[in-house]
């Protein structure tokens, strides 16, 4: 059961990148508003450079929002002062698509995992040592003093991935953001991480902003999703209601194209199939910005941008015409 405690809250959030001297930009990010609650994952998906990362950067305070409004713990990102912001750094973490990446190869692992300690001093130093070995146990890394000693080349992709998720939890913070965190594995293993990760959620009470763009990593691990296009929601629910029933087209494609392991379900499965390219960024198209690729445009979404609506229990949409697609 998801607390209603709020742990982030994001409203109007806009990022927009300037151009040369041309007075065109990206809009990137244009207009989004959600919350996360304690111990909910919130899942955030879309096809690649439709602004997820970015979210999760200006979120992070990594980059500089255009406009909107990020309050983390009831306190105003942007506003924090210098103890607010340290306290801000400890409360929430990230964990990167690339595991060796973020790991300093240079560095071996003892001390990339001992170095949150250090800066924020947590433990003293002759403790140190004894808590980097309780969380690599606690990421399933056995025995850990092995792994003290080695350095991110020495170890294989999910074992990296599992040292970036240890630093993550090391801090016991209120909110990790886990940016595409399984996408750079063997789809064999992706399933542990995904394990290990939900474990943690519940045996910490944490929240997460997870997100991918395959919508079937989300379905056993998010309370609610979001569906993004081209810098702006346009379709947010509950996760069993994103894919029972489904009410924007953009989200219908998405889950036709995903994989049902059911022969039979996936044999009778209706397909919609997105014809078109998307749409420039920098140049949006007047109106609805899927009218591009949406098999069901009509006059109206060329006229005007629909709003995101609540239809029913919370289900947001933004479509002119989502009733009739889903009679």
């Amino acid at each position: 059961m998801v607390s209603m405690e709020t742990i982030l809250e994001v409203s109007n959030l806009v990022k927009h990148f300037a151009l040369g001297r041309k007075n065109k930009k990206v809009r990137s990010v244009d207009g989004i508003s959600f919350s996360i609650g304690k111990k909910e994952t919130f899942g955030l998906a879309g096809e690649s450079g439709c602004g997820k990362t970015t979210t999760a950067r200006i979120i992070m305070g990594l980059t500089e929002p255009t406009d909107g409004a990020i309050h983390f713990l009831g306190k105003n990102i942007s506003r924090l002062n210098g103890a607010e912001s340290r306290d801000f750094r400890r409360q929430i973490q990230m964990v990167f698509q690339d595991p060796y990446g973020s790991l300093n190869p240079r560095k071996s692992i003892g001390s990339i995992l001992a170095l949150p300690f250090k800066i924020f001093k947590e433990a003293r130093k002759e403790d140190i040592k004894a808590k980097v070995v309780k969380i690599l146990e606690e990421v399933d890394l056995r025995p850990p003093d092995i792994f003290w000693s080695r350095y991110p080349h020495e170890l294989s992709g999910v074992q990296r991935q599992r040292i970036a998720i240890a630093r993550s939890i090391a801090l016991h913070p209120q909110l990790i953001v886990a940016d595409e965190p399984v996408a750079a594995l063997d789809m064999s293993i992706r399933a542990g991480i995904l394990n290990l990760m939900r474990t943690l959620k519940e045996k910490n009470g944490i929240s997460f902003l997870f997100i991918s763009h395959d919508l079937s990593v989300l379905r056993n691990m998010c309370d609610r999703i979001a569906i993004m296009y081209l810098g702006k929601f346009v379709e947010v629910a509950k996760a069993k209601d994103i894919f029972v029933s489904p009410k924007h087209p953009y989200t219908k494609a998405l889950l036709s194209a995903t994989l049902v392991p059911d022969p039979k379900v996936e044999s009778s499965r209706q397909r919609v199939i997105l014809s078109g390219d998307v749409a420039s960024a920098i140049d949006l198209p007047r109106g609805c910005r899927f009218n591009t690729r949406c098999p069901y445009t009509r006059a109206k979404c060329f006229d005007s941008e629909p709003e995101l609506t609540n239809t029913d229990d919370d289900h947001l949409v933004s479509c002119h015409f989502w009733e009739r697609l889903c009679s």
